[in-house]
């Protein structure tokens, strides 16, 4: 992959993401497998950190304390921060057990020209899973300029050991809502895109995962009902046919 800089550039008109597509996304979630109860969840959270990220990098450092908030009654939540940006920079936090932290260690980060570096953000899900059991991986991104191939191959990996991947497409970047789709697919996640000038779909999603990853379906369900609006009529379209949906 070139170490060229990206020039800052306006991103595409994103075009707001439909009631549906942010439902079956929901759908996809909550007919996976509720995540193994051993021990404290670890959502890993990975972001583009590029120059065209830095409205919703800004926002996502807003409302991330609600991840926190949802699962605190599940046990808890631990998150890592991933990023990449510039000349090849990809950096990961420590794990993080509450808002205030992330909040800090988002706040420092300025986004910076470069090109996206998906393939090791997969690449250092698979060796932090070899540490630590992970229960989900979170990316939020707006375009993809790696080899699908490679991407793939780490994807296979975390499938291999049950780590879903859950991608938040921001923007009409044709071939990054392909690539995010077929990552989604291969690690039994899911994708969704989403309109950077809505951080109320941000916030729903984010927390859905975050709710998913402390305590699975039955969690995600609670969540539904309590939140209302987007969230509970996905479960009532769900309900009991959840199982055997494919993702």
């Amino acid at each position: 992959m070139s170490n060229n800089d990206r020039s800052p550039s306006k991103p595409p008109a994103a075009t707001p993401a439909t009631t549906a597509e942010v439902e079956a996304f929901l759908q996809q979630l909550a007919r996976r497998p509720a995540p193994a109860a051993d021990g404290r969840a670890r959502l890993m959270f990975a972001m583009d950190a590029t120059a065209s990220r830095e409205a919703t990098w800004r926002e996502a450092a807003v409302i991330q304390g609600r991840m926190f908030e949802e699962t605190q009654d599940l046990g808890g939540l631990d998150i890592q921060l991933v990023y990449y940006r510039g000349l090849a920079e990809c950096r990961a936090s420590r794990w993080m057990s509450d808002a205030k932290a992330l909040k800090a260690a988002m706040g420092s980060v300025h986004c910076q020209a470069g090109e996206t570096q998906i393939g090791r953000v997969l690449r250092h899900a698979v060796a932090e899973t070899g540490k630590v059991r992970l229960s989900a991986l979170v990316f939020v991104g707006d375009c993809m300029e790696e080899q699908l191939g490679d991407l793939l191959e780490a994807a296979g990996q975390l499938r291999l050991l049950g780590v879903p991947v859950f991608l938040f497409h921001e923007g009409d970047d044709g071939p990054a809502g392909d690539a995010f789709a077929r990552i989604a697919k291969m690690t039994g996640g899911a994708c969704c895109r989403f309109d950077g000038n809505s951080p109320a779909q941000l916030r729903a999603l984010l927390s859905a995962v975050a709710v998913y990853a402390a305590g699975g379906w039955r969690a995600l369900a609670d969540f539904g009902r309590r939140e209302g609006g987007l969230a509970l009529r996905v479960i009532r379209q769900i309900g009991d046919g959840r199982s055997g949906g494919k993702t």
